[in-house]
């Protein structure tokens, strides 16, 4: 179904009245229990606004969110942006260190955290990061460090299970109120929802809906400053491209902290009213188990991903024929993996596409009509509203109307990254076939020099993901005498491979370039990855 709404409180609201009685959320995962209906989700997502304003959240305010893949980040999402405010995502993965810094940069005045999660309790976390002398941080006795060191005046703690409340005592963690999520909820009334609607009212396209931070492979990561018309419009585009009904239920595995599993995922399905089927913690199990049960249609994801769900053995007892749409990217997509998802997953359409944080995630995107070599060796064609050309040393540059407004507080890589006719610099590089079809050949700053070649590595990669008992490969360059710098590939075999180095470098004489082939072969168990789950090939230069 197609939409004209500019702002996340329009979209939701539009949801509530085309698809009352139809299932927004089902969050049956380990923990959770909980089936709503859209018009359900309005009201949780009303009395969350409410309870902000009770708060003193005032329209503009930013509140981060650290907390995993579950109801509650909807809500509280959708809440902070219907009653005005800015969402700051922030990684699950941070340290209390990381988030404490998100907090402090963005000047949040509000933090919504996850109770117990991974062992440890996230507030204990922040407080500690703050400087706490009481290692509980949540007696109401600490002297205040986290009140000290940010503009936070609320956090909501998100119970996890029925077991996970609030220490015996509680009332402040580190100088700052702490409060329940239920307990905020109940906090609206009458008056209080009057007042959150009449602030969904007044937000408009143009006020910022969200900063997402970069993952910040090359230094500091920088907050994206992102309008709800630029976020809408991304949603939208995305989910009209994969032919999303009410109909579909969509299982997240991508985390809501990123553009996968926000932008391109539970806001494109209340633009279309797909169900939402979150899951916190990655398994395949779990993942198998909730495709069977919800009868799920759509799966995204990173290639590894679906390569798990490939290599599971245990697959042949889950029945999965109701997925009909992946889509996948993030990284090189390998095409002998495309072939498996369609052949061994019985899907109908899969689909690789291209965006960045500074594009909400969307830039290019096979279409479901496109031929499997399409879909295999290159990223689609521009979104609707989107340009692409290739510029100096081969760079892919981008603009239209899901291009950010800007980091936050730093006009001077602001103006790097765009152009006076603004144009995105992406930093990786790139061709467009005479179709319009983009093929990433790799990062601006990977691209190593061999004997005066240049060499993407990302090409070597796609090459080496063909060769039987390889799972995942990363190629860098490393210093030469002779010349200047040559290949290195690490390689993660698959579990009772008994592949050699020298099988490595067979296989590469056999299919590339001289100039191309790796020199040398380091099998690993795993690959460094940032906090997003991209390869850091800085950590294994």
């Amino acid at each position: 179904m197609s939409t004209t709404v500019e702002t996340t409180p329009a979209a939701l609201r539009r949801a509530a009245r085309s698809w009352p009685e139809r299932e927004a959320i089902v969050d049956v995962q380990p923990g959770q229990d909980t089936r709503w209906t859209w018009a359900h989700l309005l009201d949780e997502v009303r009395r969350f606004a409410a309870g902000l304003v009770s708060r003193g959240i005032a329209p503009g305010d930013r509140v981060v969110i650290w907390a995993p893949n579950t109801r509650h980040w909807v809500v509280a999402a959708l809440g902070v942006q219907f009653a005005g405010g800015t969402v700051v995502p922030a990684n699950t993965r941070y340290t209390g260190s990381e988030t404490l810094e998100i907090i402090q940069r963005t000047h949040a005045v509000a933090a919504v955290v996850a109770g117990t999660f991974l062992g440890t309790e996230r507030i204990v976390d922040l407080v500690d990061a703050a400087g706490a002398t009481d290692a509980t941080g949540a007696t109401g006795a600490a002297a205040g460090p986290l009140a000290a060191a940010t503009s936070l005046r609320t956090i909501v703690r998100i119970p996890l299970d029925a077991g996970d409340t609030v220490p015996a005592g509680a009332g402040a963690a580190g100088g700052v109120d702490v409060v329940d999520f239920d307990d905020l909820r109940a906090l609206a009334t009458e008056e209080l929802l009057a007042a959150g609607d009449a602030r969904a009212d007044a937000v408009t396209g143009d006020d910022v809906a969200d900063i997402l931070f970069t993952s910040g492979t090359t230094g500091k990561s920088k907050g994206v400053v992102a309008l709800h018309r630029q976020t809408v419009a991304g949603s939208r585009a995305w989910g009209g491209n994969n032919g999303l009904t009410e109909r579909d239920g969509y299982l997240i595995v991508n985390p809501f902290f990123h553009s996968f599993g926000y932008k391109a995922g539970f806001l494109t399905c209340v633009l279309f009213g797909v169900t939402i089927v979150p899951l916190a913690v990655y398994s395949t199990t779990e993942t198998m188990r909730l495709i069977r049960d919800e009868k799920v249609t759509i799966l995204t994801g990173a290639p590894t991903i679906f390569q798990t769900l490939l290599d599971d053995p245990t697959r042949v007892d889950y029945d999965l024929s109701s997925l009909r749409v992946a889509v996948t990217g993030a990284s090189v997509v390998p095409v002998v993996l495309i072939e498996r998802m369609q052949s061994d997953l019985g899907l109908e359409t899969v689909i690789t596409a291209y965006g960045q944080t500074e594009t909400m995630g969307f830039i290019t995107t096979a279409r479901t009509g496109d031929d499997d070599v399409t879909v295999s060796t290159t990223c689609g064609r521009a979104y609707p509203g989107m340009e692409i050309r290739i510029g100096e040393h081969g760079e892919i540059l981008t603009r239209g109307e899901m291009v950010m407004q800007g980091y936050l507080d730093d006009p001077e890589n602001t103006a790097k990254t765009i152009d006076p006719d603004g144009w995105l610099h992406t930093g990786d590089v790139g061709e467009i076939d005479a179709d319009g079809n983009l093929r990433i050949t790799d990062r601006l700053k990977d691209m190593y020099i061999n004997g005066g070649f240049n060499v993407y590595p990302a090409e070597i990669e796609q090459t080496l993901a063909r060769l039987d008992g390889v799972v995942e490969t990363a190629v860098i360059g490393v210093p030469d005498d002779r010349m200047g710098e040559v290949g290195k590939a690490f390689i993660v075999r698959r579990e009772g491979s008994t592949l050699t180095e020298q099988d490595v470098l067979d296989f590469c004489s056999e299919h590339l370039a001289n100039f191309k082939r790796p020199r040398t072969v380091a099998f690993v168990d795993s690959l460094p990855r940032n906090a997003s789950g991209k390869i850091v090939k800085t950590e294994l230069r």
